[in-house]
């Protein structure tokens, strides 16, 4: 199968895109130089993974217009179970295409300062806010293609900036909906937070038709301050015919922290790139993500920490379930820069086959340029442990229970750091259906 890689918008349609949004002249030129720049750039070159044949190119831009919603009881019953409706406080935006339909913002949170909204709002409301972080220090519009495309043809996004000393206590949530099975999702977002502030950000993608045929080019910046700690969830669900790139980069100063909850469910082919960079002295960067592969589909994860700052620390963990046909690989990255004295850097990659046809590779990396400092790194590709099953089925367990509790255990680092239950158990409920 070929795919056409022909951009199939000009110039002129950009402009006009960005001008029926209402945005400023710098985010419109930004935008047109980005098209510029895709026409020239190549697709980025991920180990082991050709994705020269993958649709990054043939989608509907935009979807059909979206109605709004009042109440919570009356989105899809699909998206109302991602909602923690029993909570008192509810912080949710809910995207379908793109397009905000649903939004329920305590008012407490705007009274300490903390922005909470759409990228379309933030750019007309709070543009010099914007301005600052969009596409700065953590991502590049020239890296590759995919990056350029996301800049010139963003249709959707999240803003969350929380100001210096506040601590948000509850979870903040974002899900978008991919509605329309041959519409593009292009989604930017951006969460920063200031000196010794605190906040934790739950982003869920998630579609439903399983004839989409669609794409999805996603990215997330995510800025800590001095002193700040940011918990980042995010829970990928796209369907089989969704292409899919996600993009999410961490920038991390002086004692601040950052720590990923990633769970890549999504079922077509997919490249996710989860980079952090350790600027600051004493910064911290966690990374755990689960993802279970299963049919034909490819993934490749690369999971990056850069040390740059002294006394930094920077841990990644990645469980990966496979089965069927599926190829996956994982390529686990720390990079401690020279002067990074006494930083610590520990990742940890397992796979677990439940198919001989299957493939996961476990890819380990040290990249050191300092004596001062600390690092190792763990891998394994194999079958569910025989002594395992032995050992639980001599209980009385059955086989099949035994292999679910088992697949559980290797899952529950990532799933039981879920800040909602409701997407806990969604989760839960989205892993049982891929492994049985």
């Amino acid at each position: 199968m070929s795919v056409d890689t022909k951009l199939t918008f000009d110039e002129q349609y950009i402009r006009d895109f960005s001008k029926g949004k209402g945005e400023p002249e710098w985010l419109t030129e930004q935008r047109v130089a980005a098209y510029q720049l895709a026409e020239k750039l190549g697709l980025p070159k991920p180990e082991k993974t050709n994705i020269t044949k993958w649709n990054f190119t043939e989608f509907k831009h935009e979807g059909k217009p979206s109605e709004t919603f009042d109440k919570v009881e009356d989105l899809d019953e699909n998206i109302q179970k991602l909602i923690d409706k029993s909570s008192g406080e509810q912080n949710v935006i809910v995207y379908r295409d793109g397009v905000p339909v649903y939004k329920n913002v305590s008012s407490a949170l705007e009274e300490q300062g903390v922005i909470f909204t759409d990228m379309q709002t933030a750019v007309q409301n709070h543009e010099e806010l914007v301005k600052k972080y969009f596409m700065g220090k953590a991502v590049d519009v020239d890296e590759h293609r995919l990056t350029a495309l996301h800049v010139a043809l963003m249709n959707g996004g999240t803003f969350l900036y929380v100001p210096k000393n506040v601590e948000i206590t509850v979870p903040l949530q974002t899900i978008n909906w991919q509605e329309d099975g041959e519409a593009a999702l292009f989604n930017h977002v951006i969460v920063a937070a200031e000196d010794n502030s605190k906040v934790t950000f739950l982003e869920n993608y998630v579609s439903f038709n399983k004839e989409a045929a669609a794409v999805a080019n996603n990215v997330a910046e995510v800025y800590a301050g001095p002193g700040s700690n940011i918990t980042f969830c995010g829970v990928d669900n796209f369907e089989k015919g969704v292409t899919t790139y996600t993009n999410r980069r961490g920038h991390v100063e002086k004692d601040g922290r950052i720590d990923w909850v990633l769970g890549q469910m999504n079922e077509g082919n997919t490249v996710s790139e989860n980079i952090t960079l350790l600027v600051g002295d004493g910064s911290y960067g966690d990374t755990k993500t689960v993802t279970i592969g299963r049919g034909e589909q490819s993934q490749n994860f690369v999971s990056n920490m850069v040390h740059f700052g002294k006394n930094s620390r920077g841990y990644i963990l990645t469980h990966g379930v496979m089965k069927d046909k599926a190829s996956s690989i994982f390529n686990g990255i720390t990079k401690i820069e020279h002067g990074a004295t006494k930083s610590d850097g520990v990742q940890t990659e397992r796979v677990l086959m439940l198919s001989e046809k299957a493939r996961g590779d476990a890819n380990p990396i040290l990249l050191i340029d300092e004596d001062d400092v600390t690092a190792g790194h763990a891998a394994s590709v194999g079958q569910i442990d025989p002594m395992q099953m032995f050992y639980m089925m001599s209980r009385g367990i059955s086989r099949t229970e035994a292999e679910r509790l088992i697949i559980f255990g290797f899952l529950a680092p990532v799933v039981n750091e879920l800040p909602i239950e409701s997407v806990r158990n969604s989760l839960t409920e989205l892993i049982e259906r891929k492994v049985y």
